[in-house]
């Protein structure tokens, strides 16, 4: 069995033996001076059951406590190691009076304090800075590991993402975010300006799975566009940003423009409800994003649940590259991502190669002991192996590999611990009613759909992905150009005629791969990251998803004059 102080070398042997070269080659120095760091009241090595750490809330530019208090256990070996002061229904009301207290148009908006354009320049440099030392940079990779356990090099990728977006906003860029345009009027002395203009008062809610990436995402670019926001964090993992508010704090962001609070679903709810932001922005699971649809009144930007698609095309290559691609898709953080490949369409040529036999051997390599595999929080071990044995019935279907519960460890029984799982449903099945809906049920672990189809069947495989509700990501494995797209050709009549119309032209998601490489997980900061199809949809990462997320369009016409001299009062119309 685990002990404390054995998950916590765990940590340590992970990073040493994926280290490799380079800066990291200071990870060993560095850990002695963990408390050395200006920012921390933590060290992932030292949150033991013995010693607690606690979670504090934020409000109102104070941090406090709470009467009540949470208790997360380790979940690699169910020992208690955290306390967090949840706030209660009683205690929301610093809470409510802070964001209602926030006007509409903002902190800041191109017409008031222009100045905190360049403030949040700054501080994004200097927190860029910041992540990019390796003592703090190890920090915030192993607390990651600690709270939602995934390889030190998916832990440190997140990390490094998050430091790329806050290089990318320094300086200027976050002053060009409101960059406005103009268009002439109609005569002299009119002008038709459009600016970016903050909703004022606006909410988080982020889940468990990137501790650090997507709350961080999220509220800069909420920051930055001249709103307040309130954000809250998963509990499991929230001392993740915890950590992460006190050295934002030490690179000058000022204490009272970001609330931080710790609760249940239900106080967060009411929180919600009694101070009316003008926008929420929520990441997580499509069931709550709906009743927050409902409760909100639309006022909600979405980055749901994503039961994400793979292609494989008809062109054959490079199957060791692309089996290593699905098995980091469906595997990595054990599944725990909402990128992360739900099923995957297989063209016949590929089922003649030794791709699945591939798949099933770099799944069988991933172990807890380097967490390439490891505790799975949302979903039980029963729940998902009651899921394997429902799809196992549908006629034809088989299991490919894994469908075990992992052994020799001590993760709690509330928490699901399951070896990499793939099971074989035919596609003629999968689309039958009944079949369908629980195949495209999303397990939120290690866990993958995969199926086969002929050239004639392509259209069965657009069905599915009609038919399917969340557009996240997806990947159209093909270099072939009239696999990817729609072409015209034009026929001895010169008669136009569209015809293969195909997975790029007929899908939707709004994250979506394309070429040999094509994968859908592992967004960097460059590129937009959210779903498409849905009005609410959220994007992430880039100045259009901060400036769809976080800011509206407001419309000044400026119309001086001047009048003509010789102007009369024309008759009524």
């Amino acid at each position: 069995m685990y002990r404390s102080a054995v998950a916590a070398r765990l940590l340590r042997d992970t990073a040493a033996a994926q280290k490799g070269s380079g800066w990291l080659s200071s990870l060993n120095h560095s850990r002695r001076f963990a408390h050395s760091l200006p920012f921390a009241t933590v060290d992932a090595e030292e949150l033991l059951g013995a010693r607690p750490a606690e979670v504090q809330n934020l409000v109102q530019g104070k941090w406090g406590g709470s009467s009540r208090w949470n208790t997360i256990v380790d979940p690699l070996n169910g020992e208690p190691f955290i306390r967090v002061a949840e706030v209660d229904e009683k205690g929301i009301k610093p809470f409510v009076e802070s964001l209602s207290n926030c006007p509409k148009h903002g902190l800041h908006n191109p017409f008031k304090l222009p100045e905190r354009y360049l403030l949040y320049g700054n501080i994004s440099s200097k927190a860029g800075h910041m992540l990019s030392l390796p003592k703090v940079s190890d920090f915030f990779a192993r607390l990651i590991q600690r709270v939602s356990p995934k390889s030190y090099q998916q832990a440190l990728g997140e990390v490094q993402v998050t430091q790329k977006f806050l290089e990318n906003f320094s300086g200027d860029q976050v002053r060009f975010l409101a960059r406005s345009f103009g268009v002439p009027g109609n005569h002299l002395g009119q002008l038709s300006t459009g600016f970016r203009w903050p909703y004022g008062p606006v909410a988080i809610i982020t889940p468990f799975n990137f501790p650090l990436e997507i709350p961080v995402l999220q509220l800069m670019g909420a920051l930055y566009m001249g709103n307040k926001p309130l954000l809250k964090v998963d509990s499991k993992v929230s001392i993740v940003m915890e950590q992460m508010m006190r050295l934002l704090h030490y690179c000058g962001l000022p204490e009272e423009d970001v609330d931080f609070v710790n609760s249940d679903g239900k106080t967060m709810n009411k929180i919600l409800m009694e101070a009316n932001p003008r926008m929420t922005l929520f990441t997580g699971s499509s069931r709550i994003a709906e009743k927050l649809a409902v409760d909100l009144n639309g006022r909600v930007k979405l980055e749901d649940a994503g039961f994400d698609w793979k292609i494989l095309g008809p062109d054959v290559g490079e199957a060791d590259y692309v089996a290593w691609v699905c098995d980091q898709d469906a595997y990595a953080c054990s599944g725990q991502k909402c990128s992360a490949q739900s099923i995957l369409f297989m063209h016949e040529n590929w089922a003649a190669t030794p791709l699945l036999s591939k798949l099933k051997e770099l799944a069988e390599r991933r172990k807890l002991e380097d967490l390439t595999v490891g505790p799975v929080l949302t979903v039980t071990t029963e729940a998902m192996l009651d899921h394997v044995n429902k799809l196992l019935k549908i006629p034809g279907a088989k299991l490919l590999f894994g469908g075990k519960p992992l052994e020799n460890h001590s993760i709690p029984s509330i928490y699901g611990a399951v070896k990499p799982t793939a099971v074989y449903v035919p596609l003629d099945e999968i689309l039958k009613h009944g079949n369908y809906e629980l195949v495209t049920k999303e397990i939120f672990g290690p866990f993958q759909v995969v199926t086969e189809y002929k050239k004639s069947q392509l259209s069965m495989v657009l069905e599915a992905l009609e038919r399917m509700h969340a557009h996240l990501t997806a990947a159209v494995v093909s270099n072939d150009p009239l696999f990817l797209q729609a072409r015209l050709l034009i026929i001895r009549v010169l008669k136009p005629s569209w015809i293969l119309q195909e997975v790029i032209g007929q899908s939707v998601n709004g994250t979506t791969y394309a070429g040999l490489r094509a994968r859908t997980t592992g967004a960097p900061q460059n590129h937009w990251f959210g779903p498409a199809g849905d009005p609410r949809g959220a994007g992430i990462g880039t100045p259009e998803a901060i400036k769809l997320v976080w800011s509206c369009h407001r419309e000044i016409i400026y119309d001086i004059g001047p009048v003509l001299q010789l102007w009369e009062i024309p008759p009524s119309t």
